[in-house]
């Protein structure tokens, strides 16, 4: 008896392990299943975005030639005109000795800077472009106020972004060049091109600024009963007081170097000398101006930062005088058409 009921309980026992181990293994077997899925799911999206990535590059590489083709760009014409080059980098860095070895002769520089006076031209030209951020700062804070949302009502707001907008979209150059019949291409009408150019760049930061200022002190002004302008100005500006006066100086960064550019096409100040030296093959004298501009360039943006930090309170990550040496290139560039 005691023999059979073992038997019976290990048959039971023996059905009963069955069933677990067939949902052992099922359950092995559906995990594995989602796993090769998920594998699967893996490989595919990897697939499609190493397509993608093919896709653009083949795309970028298209406009990319296409653009060289339209421009005209050629490897044998830069090979063919190489020898000329070398002959206007002799002349851009004149050698000489110094102690028995070969050194720039700076002393060239040195001497058409005090015949031309360039300094006293870097001085027209920092004036272009203070003058003319001065002259566009009441228009761009017109404008900026009233194109945010918080202060003129939707759409009535886009009247004012529209007019930000067109200005922006028309390059400092173009602006000296619209102005010629007030004044012919002079020192004159170069800084009234920076200063409707300060209104567009420097009022949509405005804009920017005021979109983003707490409800709180607003709330608060409204709450003593002061009427719209006194809620604009001390609910609104006083938050932004800091931020306006970053802006400017940056923005005067950016005129110094436009004004620049504007002696190219005659406007005056060290932009003009370097125009003329150009046009007359000296290299070395253009090397001279060029110098001349960048410590002005690079001091004008070396004390507008450290005002911008100091107002700030904080100081700037990277702000160095090395930075501002290394990114010169690339800003003098940009400012060209901003």
């Amino acid at each position: 008896m005691s023999g059979g009921g073992s038997a019976s309980d290990g048959g039971a026992r023996g059905d009963g392990d069955r069933p677990r181990d067939a949902r052992t293994d099922g359950g092995t077997q559906s995990k594995s299943g989602t796993l090769d899925r998920a594998l699967q799911d893996i490989t595919l999206t990897k697939r499609i975005k190493w397509g993608m990535a093919f896709l653009i590059s083949v795309v970028f590489g298209f406009f990319f030639f296409e653009a060289l083709a339209e421009v005209g760009f050629s490897v044998a014409e830069i090979l063919y005109y190489w020898p000329e080059f070398q002959s206007a980098l002799g002349d851009f860095f004149p050698r000489t000795t110094l102690f028995g070895l070969p050194f720039v002769d700076f002393g060239s520089y040195w001497q058409f800077i005090q015949e031309r006076d360039l300094f006293g031209a870097a001085i027209v030209t920092l004036a272009m472009g203070f003058a003319g951020t001065v002259l566009g700062i009441p228009g761009a804070l017109i404008l900026g106020v009233l194109g945010s949302e918080r202060v003129t009502p939707y759409p009535f707001n886009f009247i004012f972004r529209g007019t930000m907008s067109v200005i922006r979209a028309i390059p400092a150059l173009v602006w000296a060049l619209i102005y010629i019949p007030l004044g012919g291409v002079s020192p004159f009408t170069a800084t009234l091109a920076i200063g409707t150019d300060t209104m567009g760049n420097l009022g949509r930061l405005f804009t920017d600024a005021l979109e983003e200022v707490e409800d709180g002190p607003i709330e608060a002004i409204e709450s003593t009963g002061a009427n719209r302008r006194q809620t604009v100005v001390f609910g609104m500006l006083s938050q932004v007081f800091t931020p306006f006066i970053a802006w400017t100086m940056y923005i005067l960064e950016i005129n110094t170097r436009i004004a620049v550019t504007m002696g190219l096409i005659g406007g005056g100040g060290i932009g003009y000398v370097l125009q003329t030296q150009r046009s007359l093959f000296k290299y070395t004298n253009m090397m001279a101006t060029i110098l001349v501009i960048f410590v002005l360039v690079v001091s004008v943006e070396f004390v507008s930062q450290r005002v911008r930090s100091y107002i700030r309170g904080e100081e700037e990550e990277g702000l160095t005088v090395l930075k501002l040496i290394i990114e010169f290139p690339q800003r003098m560039a940009r400012s060209i058409w901003e």
